[in-house]
Parts: structure tokens; sequence; C-alpha cells
């Protein structure tokens, strides 16, 4: 026992001594004898400007995670020193050097909670924005072992800590939008037409809500198009459509939007001729009659619609003519509007929408599936400058940090 004492004072004399000479740390404490640790392991004390000059000695020499441990060491010792904004922002900036994204994500995060008073607030926002949009626009794989799905979700989350911390913000309109975009990818429209609502409600003055509106038409568009060609979903995509022209005629996605709408009307009618000509050839009379009825509704001047008039006159001998008043009665009542709240509604004073053929009479499976793609969105990129790779020790943070390296 006392050769090792002795061992351990003449190490600790030799470090002392020829400090460039000693390989590593030497520690000495009271029961536990001698501890050697390895360079830049050393346990780290002293004030929170001590310990975040230590920090940053790490952090220039590379030692990255030992610069994020002495930093969420100092926020745990001094959480309240005026130095602890600057620690969990720079634990941030340091995990999203080593690319541990939503880690970084969490410490910007800290900082906006926890001290929304600092200078770092705003650049702790727009790290945590800039992150989210490199999740969201990451495509279909994996990054840094983080699956599609976990990538989405943490980007809504990190958009939605934007929204409720900085509901006034300078990103939080396109945060808004972004949610909308990252549930269109998980393939949840309902969530994806709440969120875009959002935006139109919230930020209409804003430009994305021009997008967003043109979204929410796009969105039952593609509904109407696949599945089971659901009419509702034909005319919801006619009323978002409707509404955008109406309040953004000169966007640029305003002749796509026309476009869109001609193809409506072009699929509807030929979808309900189609459809009256199944259930005519089914002698299925009654439905046959609901839908071409339908087309002339539709299109009334056009040839199918001629054609669909001509055969129900031609089906009133068969099934007779107080037969098909009553039949056409039902399907041209008056019904009530979609009552969504997520969608956009027509213009208050406009028509009534009428009952459509598949209330009364069911739809034969879908065939055409096909979709022209959507207008362009402007890119998900974001104006948030590229964190620096080796910042400066004393130089203003641009995003904050966590607790937790």
């Amino acid at each position: 026992m006392k050769y090792r004492l002795r061992l351990g004072f003449l190490l600790i004399a030799a470090a002392v001594t020829f400090p460039e000479r000693s390989p590593a740390p030497v520690v000495f404490k009271s029961g536990e004898g001698v501890k050697y640790s390895a360079p830049g392991e050393e346990e780290v004390s002293g004030t929170a400007q001590e310990m975040t000059t230590a920090a940053e000695a790490a952090a220039q020499r590379g030692d990255t995670k030992r610069a994020a441990k002495i930093y969420s060491k100092l926020l745990r010792r001094y959480p309240h020193d005026h130095l602890a904004p600057q620690a969990s922002y720079r634990i941030g900036e340091i995990q999203e050097q080593r690319h541990d994204y939503l880690r970084a994500a969490g410490g910007y995060r800290y900082v906006v909670e926890q001290y929304p008073g600092s200078p770092y607030f705003n650049q702790a926002i727009e790290a945590q924005f800039r992150i989210g949009e490199m999740l969201l626009s990451s495509g279909k794989r994996k990054i840094f072992g983080i699956s599609v799905g976990s990538m989405l979700d943490a980007a809504i989350e990190i958009f939605a800590s934007v929204i409720r911390s900085a509901p006034y913000g300078k990103y939080t309109a396109r945060a808004q939008f972004d949610i909308g975009l990252a549930r269109e990818k998980q393939g949840l429209p309902d969530a994806a037409i709440t969120a875009y609502q959002a935006v139109i409600d919230k930020f209409p003055n804003e430009p994305l809500a021009a997008d967003a509106q043109y979204q929410i038409g796009y969105l039952w568009y593609a509904a109407a198009r696949a599945g089971t060609k659901d009419p509702n979903a034909v005319n919801k995509a006619r009323t978002g459509f409707q509404d955008f022209l109406f309040r953004y005629p000169h966007s640029e996605k305003a002749q796509q939007a026309r476009e869109n709408l001609a193809r409506l009307e072009t699929k509807a009618t030929s979808d309900s001729f189609g459809i009256a000509k199944f259930y005519d050839k089914q002698k299925n009379y009654r439905a046959a009659i609901i839908y071409y009825n339908d087309v002339i509704r539709q299109q009334p001047g056009s040839t199918q619609g001629d054609e669909a008039k001509k055969r129900i006159d031609e089906l009133r001998s068969k099934v007779g003519d107080a037969e098909v008043k009553q039949i056409l009665a039902i399907a041209n009542a008056p019904k009530k509007k979609p009552t969504m709240a997520h969608i956009g509604e027509p213009q208050q004073g406009g028509p009534a929408m009428r009952s459509s053929p598949a209330d009364v009479a069911p739809l034969p499976p879908p065939e055409d599936v096909s979709l022209p793609p959507p207008a362009s969105l402007s890119p998900v990129t974001t104006t948030a400058p590229a964190v620096s790779p080796t910042p400066a020790p004393s130089a203003t943070p641009e995003s904050s940090a966590s607790p937790t390296p």
C-alpha cells in the first residue's frame, strides 16, 4: 500500500515538474488511489466561463463529443448563468455538425423553450426550421439511420415547435405549409388538407396561402380521379380550384387550376356517361336514368349530353313517364353543401349543390386512376444559413442546443 502511494506521489511530482512530458493527466482521490485519464477525458470543473473555455478548446481540436459533454455539464450545474443560453445553443450546433439532426433539433428547441429572452432565440428557431426542411426533403431513403417515416414525423414535430414558439415569426407560415407537405408524403390527405387550410386561415396575406389553396383543390382532385370516383370528391375538388381562382386569379398556378377544372368537367361527364351505359346494359334503368341525367346537368350542350337526353326519352317507354319524373326529381333535389371544416366552401349566395348520382345509385369499380401532375410548388428550401463547420469560440452562434449531448 505504501509503495503504491509513493509511486503515485512520484508520478504526480513528475507531471508537475515536466508537464510537457506527462503522457496523461494523473488524478488522486482520497480512498480511491491514483487514477489516470486519457488527454481530454479528465473531469472538468470550475466556473461557467472556465467550462466554456474548455468546451471550445475541445471543439477546436475536433473533439466535438467532449465539447458537447462539457456544455451539457455546464447547463446542469449553472442553468441560470448568463452563459447557459450560449452553452445550450452550442450543443445544438455541435450536434448538427456531427449530423445528429434529431438531437440537434432538440437542442435548439431547448434554447427556445428555456431561454426565450436570450439573443439566441431567433437563431434557434431558424436552425430548427432548417433541420425540419432537410428531413422533409430527404427523399425515400434512410439518412444517418433514420427511416423515412421517422424523418417525416420528426419534421412535423419540429415545424409544430416553430409554430408554437414563434407564432408570428419569419418561418411560421412556411412551417405550417410544410406540415401539409409532410402529411401528403405520409399519404394522409385529410391531415394535409387541415394543415393547408390553417395556412389560409392564419396567414391569408402570405404568398404560401395561394399554394395551400391550390393543394386543397389538388388533393380532392386526386381523390376524385382515383379509388371510388366519388362524385362528392369531384365537387370538393371543383370548389377548391374555384376558390383558388376567385382569391388568386393572377397566381402562376391559375392556368393549371383552370386546366384541372376542365379535366374535372370532362372526366365527370365521361364517367357519368360510362356508368349510365353500364347500368343501361345491366337493365338497371333507374340507375341509368340517374347517371344520364347527371351528364345532361354537367354538359347540356355536349354530344354526350344530347345522347343522354335521347336515351332518357327512350327509357320512358320501358319504365313509364311517371317513374322517370320521380327518378329525376330525386336526382335533382338540392342537398346541403359539404360541411368538412378543412375544405374551402363556395362563396355565400352561390347555387346549392344537388344530390350526386352516387347518393341514389352505387358506383361500378373504378378504371382510370391517371392524374396530371400538380402545379409546381415553391422549392422546399430555406433561406436559413448553413451551420458553420468550425465556429470561432467567441463567435455569435446562429442556433441553439439541448442539455443532452
